[in-house]
């Protein structure tokens, strides 16, 4: 894996989740190599989808090695960038989560509930998930089978 001052990271939230994405940002510039933020800007009321889809392009794109998703619940902003076929965020509330998530899961894409943890806890997951590896073997055939194969219509 890229240490954190080599790695491009890209964070997006809806309002709910602004503060926070302002915090992360704040925390980690100093230790991650590039920090894009594809939005919001603002508490203003705004629809978190708008900002999720430029942020999962970035990530399946590779413009970003990992993306960090943040709403109020997590749900909605995770949800809409795992309607990408090359992302696979995990909406963690818990460090081993977080780990999980990298370990056996190789989730690209971070989700946080910004209104259910604290910001200790979500730059703590935020640095766990940008430092733990893919275990690999045995977790990378069921990750194969994730993207939606079409169906030969022919049969």
């Amino acid at each position: 894996m890229k240490p954190m001052n080599l790695m491009s990271i890209g964070i997006a939230s809806d309002h709910a989740g602004y503060e926070l994405k302002q915090i992360i940002i704040k925390e980690m510039e100093s230790q991650i190599g590039n920090i894009y933020d594809y939005g919001t800007y603002s508490t203003e009321s705004c629809d978190y989808a708008d900002f999720a889809h430029p942020l999962a392009k970035a990530v399946e794109g590779g413009a970003c090695d990992f993306g960090i998703a943040i709403c109020g619940s997590g749900n909605g902003i995770t949800m809409t960038v795992n309607k990408h076929q090359g992302i696979r965020a995990a909406l963690c509330w818990e460090v081993e989560l977080a780990s999980l998530a990298r370990r056996h899961n190789n989730a690209n894409i971070l989700g946080l509930p910004a209104r259910f943890i604290s910001q200790e806890l979500a730059l703590e997951m935020v640095k766990t998930f940008l430092t733990t590896d893919f275990e690999g073997g045995r977790h990378q055939k069921r990750i194969d089978k994730i993207p939606v194969q079409e169906e030969n219509s022919e049969k």
